[in-house]
């Protein structure tokens, strides 16, 4: 019988990996690699679709960081204002209520699991129409339940000092997906380590400081990148919700890169403004990746 070694189980692994993989990566070259080497060229040429891209060197990169394009530090620091707020409160929201699903004191959890993650396969557009509803100033469901307990009612998506902090219920309800993700993690915690704490005389809270939290942070990392890349490129809120406003406070870059592109035709300005949104990410995940090992751990660490 012919022996296996290592390195040919390694090879099997990575040739079976591969081929996993290449369906992605095949379609990464087919519709995805063409589209962004096009948008690069262009973001150096003057291009409005109706006439023919005009070579213009840096004058695109230079109109976005002089100042002048007036909205331009206005979309991106919108846009990493919100992308903050919204993994912070998204993941710990998140995290809480996965840790409430993991409780075997819970009763009907599978039922809890569910309905946690229903609302991440209705249409954005209908759970965007639902909230729009509920907070509207005059007859909204929330200023309703809140005059109701005597308290005042807020403006929420049209005062331009709440419309970001209104949007991060939207996209906290819209958090199932991340909710599963820890509901995995937490239910690969094993229970030996739970039970080495209490014969020790750890107690609820020792378990959580140095099994749980420890244990978890390796899908703490994946889901926090993850959800940072995606609120970086947020644009459903501002396109179906707010339209950029009130006021520019919702002028997510995305939208304005949108905008750009297809309301003022400028699709060589809108390229530029695409890859410096890619480099901005980049150097995000850079530098999320580079500190990571001192906060990430993995069991089969020494």
């Amino acid at each position: 019988m012919k022996r296996v070694t290592r390195k040919t189980k390694e090879r099997r692994e990575m040739v079976t990996g591969i081929l996993f993989s290449l369906p992605a990566i095949i379609g990464f070259f087919c519709f995805a690699l063409g589209p962004m080497v096009a948008s690069l060229i262009l973001g150096f040429t003057e291009y409005t679709i109706s006439s023919a891209p005009r070579f213009v060197g840096l004058d695109n990169y230079i109109r976005m960081f002089s100042g002048q394009d007036v909205f331009f530090y206005q979309a991106l620091s919108v846009t990493l204002k919100f992308a903050l707020m919204n993994v912070a409160v998204c993941m710990l929201t998140a995290f809480v209520v996965a840790l409430l699903l993991n409780s075997e004191a819970v009763k009907c959890r599978g039922l809890f699991r569910s309905v946690f993650y229903i609302p991440t396969i209705i249409p954005y557009v209908a759970t965007a129409m639902i909230f729009m509803w509920m907070m509207s100033p005059d007859f909204g469901l929330f200023n309703i339940l809140l005059r109701g307990i005597g308290l005042k009612g807020g403006k929420w998506i049209y005062s331009e000092g709440t419309v970001l902090h209104s949007l991060l219920i939207i996209t906290a309800w819209t958090a199932g997906n991340i909710i599963v993700v820890f509901l995995a993690g937490l239910q690969g915690v094993p229970k030996q380590l739970y039970e080495a704490v209490e014969v020790d005389g750890g107690n609820g809270f020792h378990k959580f400081a140095y099994i749980t939290l420890p244990m978890v942070t390796p899908i703490v990392f994946f889901n926090g990148l993850m959800f940072m890349i995606a609120s970086l490129q947020g644009f459903m809120p501002a396109a179906v919700i707010t339209s950029g406003g009130p006021n520019n406070a919702t002028l997510f870059y995305t939208y304005y890169m949108y905008k750009q592109a297809f309301e003022f035709s400028n699709m060589g300005y809108a390229s530029a403004l695409g890859w410096v949104l890619f480099l901005v990410i980049a150097l995000i995940a850079a530098f999320i990746f580079k500190t990571s090992k001192y906060w990430v751990f993995y069991s089969d660490e020494e």
